[in-house]
């Protein structure tokens, strides 16, 4: 993999505040608030449903082209590629958001203003990352900046749920781009202090207990799947998570039955399992997985003598690696001191995004806030706040520029000293 050119902390951050080039590109996001909120509404009015990104996939794409972005595509996963060249390939920083929503085809996507306020499903989560992608591509090209690295845009598929990071996963292992990216940052949701260095690592599974079913009087004595997943539920609930290292477990889903008189032929549960620690997450998978079973031998133990057992199966829906930046990378500090730049102090913290994938493969990657706020993330009553927008935008063009390098140095140093590896 090609280095990572080095960044010089503080002065380098002074010297790209004292170009005219970068005045210029924060200008663009003062004057065209509007304009960025237009294309804000644009791209969230498109359903973007969990494997259904497609269409606003192919949106992004006539975006980034008309920009004036190169190579403008879908890869063989779906996400959207988009190339913006310097002097060199090298180093080459991606710059990301995710396509998709967590709500299905038939939600109403359409984008209703109340305020100051824009509300509609995955307006935020991660409308606002997409707008500030092309937000950040239209402000370089009219500030006509050069760079001597260069800078790929992607929007990624399959972030949230049962995506399982394959978007990420693809152009970073499969893709045709794989072994040539030297960092990544995401931008995923509202806010301007955050950094996202740490990766969260979950596993999620689907428990599918099947039976023969019956009638809840006649057939009483007959194993129930529905009594099968009450019972692993509550032995899952009896496991000791420890508050350090953090870890969590949750039945977020469950259905099964007909009917308030029948005996299920069939009972579901989705789990989701979460630790910053990487072996207590083991653990807790493997209590969880030897509860189900338990659960399963228990109800079987119980039932009418001639009966058909039970049937279990557990489906890993999703894994997702844990990990770190490390707080000294040139990446976090650069984005800690444009934070600082820009009047904020910076929060440190550990979450579960796209960057999971590229940390967990030893690349310097990191999440940022788009700026603005939000809340009801991931309900029908999702909203964000532009207000401050340009905030967030001009601190992940700080990052972005900060790590490639201004190929005009006026200064003598803006980032770009030479192939020497991050720390």
């Amino acid at each position: 993999m090609a280095s990572l050119l080095t960044s010089n902390g503080t002065r380098s951050i002074e010297d790209l505040l004292g170009t005219d080039e970068l005045q210029r590109a924060f200008q663009y996001f003062e004057c065209h608030v509007d304009e960025i909120n237009d294309e804000h509404i644009r791209i969230c009015s498109i359903p973007a449903p969990p494997f259904g990104e497609k269409p606003r996939a192919e949106f992004l794409c006539s975006t980034f082209a008309e920009i004036g972005l190169t190579d403008a595509h879908l890869d063989d996963e779906g996400n959207c590629l988009a190339f913006r060249g310097g002097n060199a390939q090298s180093p080459l920083i991606v710059v990301s958001a995710h396509l998709d929503t967590v709500f299905p085809i038939e939600t109403d996507f359409t984008v209703h203003r109340f305020g100051g306020k824009l509300l509609a499903p995955g307006i935020s989560d991660d409308g606002c990352g997409l707008a500030a992608l092309i937000a950040l591509a239209r402000s370089l090209e009219r500030a006509k900046i050069e760079t001597e690295g260069s800078i790929m845009f992607v929007g990624t598929v399959g972030e949230e749920g049962e995506g399982n990071l394959r978007g990420v996963r693809h152009l970073l292992t499969a893709g045709e781009w794989a072994n040539r990216i030297d960092a990544f940052v995401s931008l995923d949701g509202p806010g301007i202090d955050r950094i996202t260095n740490a990766a969260l690592g979950s596993r999620r599974y689907r428990v599918s207990i099947r039976g023969t079913g019956g009638h809840s009087w006649g057939d009483f004595g007959m194993a129930n799947p529905v009594h099968g997943l009450g019972r692993a539920i509550s032995k899952l609930a009896s496991y000791p998570a420890p508050r350090e290292p953090r870890t969590t477990f949750n039945v977020g889903r469950i259905e099964g039955g007909t009917g308030i008189n029948t005996i299920a032929c069939k009972a579901v549960m989705d789990v989701d399992l979460r630790s910053v620690s990487e072996d207590e997450l083991l653990r807790l998978d493997a209590f969880f997985r030897r509860a189900v079973r338990e659960a399963v031998d228990d109800e079987n133990a119980g039932r009418r003598k001639g009966d058909r057992p039970l049937e279990l199966s557990v489906k890993l829906l999703g894994e997702r690696p844990s990990g770190e930046t490390p707080p000294r990378s040139s990446i976090v500090k650069l984005a800690q001191e444009a934070t600082g730049a820009l009047g904020f102090t910076a929060r440190l913290d550990r979450s579960s995004t796209d960057a999971n994938i590229p940390i967990s493969l030893g690349i310097p990657a990191i999440t940022l806030g788009a700026g603005g706020t939000s809340g009801s993330s991931h309900t029908i009553d999702e909203w964000y706040d532009p207000s401050g927008r340009d905030l967030g935008l001009k601190r992940a063009l700080l990052v972005l520029l900060g790590m490639v390098g201004l190929r005009s140095d006026r200064t003598g140093n803006t980032g770009a000293e030479g192939n020497s590896k991050i720390p």
